[in-house]
């Protein structure tokens, strides 16, 4: 069990490889290889006491390489630890285990990273798409979808024509207010 996020980093850095080590605003992430996640969460889970992993998420770094990462959220209820472990995923392996055997959360979280960015999880239980219908041909979050939206050609599914993302119906109307009385309104309202 760890008593202190500097005891439990410590653990870890005796027995993975951290990349890079990054502490900003009280918060502390490990840069780890690809290759030991799922060992390296199951030691967090096990030996260290992160019982619960918060999130699990997916980010595009576009013109970059490694082109993706996997960022996991973790936490200790009984000493209130926070530890954020990240994995970098390069475009032609597009491929890292499941953490979903180790804690139930990550299905859905690895569904979503998966179905937003075309990450894989392998080993996963039933890795499918969970916001966008199966067939989809194209991944939301990444940073070159286009915001005018993208032609599809199953008309039967989806729309024919791009369709406009951009602006939404939901606007927000600029002024020097506070968020609160900024927050977004219908157009049909505003």
């Amino acid at each position: 069990m760890a008593a202190s996020l500097s005891t439990a980093v410590s653990a870890i850095s005796g027995k993975f490889k951290v990349l890079k080590k990054t502490e900003f605003r009280g918060e502390t992430t490990l840069q780890v290889e690809r290759a030991e996640i799922k060992e390296l969460a199951r030691f967090c889970k096990e030996q260290l006491g992160f019982t619960y992993l918060v999130d699990l998420s997916g980010v595009d770094n576009f013109g970059e390489e490694p082109r993706f990462e996997v960022v996991y959220e973790l936490y200790h209820f009984a000493d209130g630890l926070y530890l954020r472990l990240k994995i970098s995923v390069s475009e032609d392996e597009l491929e890292v285990p499941t953490v979903s055997d180790l804690w139930a959360t990550a299905d859905w979280h690895e569904r979503e990273a998966y179905d937003m960015y075309g990450i894989q999880f392998a080993g996963h239980p039933e890795l499918k798409r969970i916001l966008m219908w199966e067939g989809y041909p194209f991944y939301p979050l990444r940073k070159d979808f286009p915001l005018a939206g993208r032609p599809s050609e199953m008309p039967d599914v989806a729309f024919s024509k791009p369709a406009p993302l951009a602006g939404g119906p939901f606007v927000t109307v600029p002024s020097t207010e506070t968020t609160k009385d900024r927050e977004p309104r219908s157009r049909e309202i505003v």
